[in-house]
């Protein structure tokens, strides 16, 4: 079935091929559909997953006026849901960070970890504005939901079906709905100055990827600098969004880490 009750919350996923698990967390506003390139390229190999967040996709939405659930617990819930052990977990943006806090929690229970377009913010670090806007409620009126600079006007111009394929696979009731009536955020487990004291002792492979034109690359870079055994990897002209523009350079990269690390015994 495609729903699935996680932590009281009718969550929906997608599920193609077989073998060793590969959980692929979205972005804010995105959903599961968003990582279609990856199930092409990956699913021969593996059993590749991928869920919508609550308040966002065809899952449903938390009650108004309440937190919003912690994602990382989310993900504790999914995957015990259905009994996966040792995953391989990837993520862009905000399924980055919940990699990056379910990994504090768990540090050397996953296969490996391939967080994109997330990072720790550098001492000092001034707040995204972009991220703030994206989180701006919405009027009565939007029904496409705005991106940002997660993708680029090169995209737009060369392939511009892909490019618009991204606003419509995003706009769904469900997130729209959050946005025009915003959930108490939530406090983060463990918290922002938490995560770089704690993302030092993660323990299992991790590959760190980011696209040039990022936003977040200094945080993607810190990272890498405060996770000695992590690999980053960096790819030319990239936006935000790198595994939707750049997929076949982000396939590419994350299929020769896991040609090392799935492998091993």
């Amino acid at each position: 079935m495609p729903w699935i009750d996680v932590n009281g919350v009718d969550i929906y996923f997608h599920e193609e091929g077989s073998g060793q698990p590969l959980v692929f967390l979205h972005g804010m506003s995105s959903c599961a559909e968003a990582w279609f390139q990856q199930f092409e390229a990956f699913r021969d190999r593996f059993r590749v997953l991928a869920y919508d967040s609550v308040n966002h996709g065809h899952s449903a939405n938390s009650p108004r006026g309440e937190p919003e659930p912690d994602r990382a617990d989310e993900l504790e819930g999914f995957l015990r849901a259905l009994d996966i052990e040792r995953p391989i977990l990837a993520g862009n943006s905000m399924g980055g960070a919940t990699i990056l806090r379910w990994a504090c929690r768990h540090p050397d229970d996953a296969l490996a970890l391939i967080p994109s377009g997330a990072g720790v913010a550098p001492p000092n670090a001034q707040p995204s504005p972009e991220l703030a806007r994206l989180r701006e409620p919405i009027d009565d009126q939007t029904i496409f939901l705005p991106f940002g600079d997660s993708l680029t006007e090169k995209l737009r111009e060369e392939r511009p079906v892909l490019y618009d394929r991204y606003f419509r696979i995003r706009s769904t009731a469900t997130r729209i709905e959050a946005l025009r009536h915003p959930r108490t955020p939530t406090a983060q487990n463990p918290s922002r100055a938490e995560l770089s004291e704690q993302v030092g002792k993660i323990a299992s492979p991790m590959l760190i990827v980011v696209g040039s034109l990022d936003r977040v690359l200094p945080s993607a870079e810190h990272l890498h600098r405060l996770v000695p055994a992590s690999r980053l990897a960096v790819i030319d002209g990239a936006p935000h969004n790198v595994y939707w523009e750049a997929a076949e350079q982000y396939n590419a990269v994350v299929s020769s880490f896991l040609d090392q690390v799935a492998s091993k015994p």
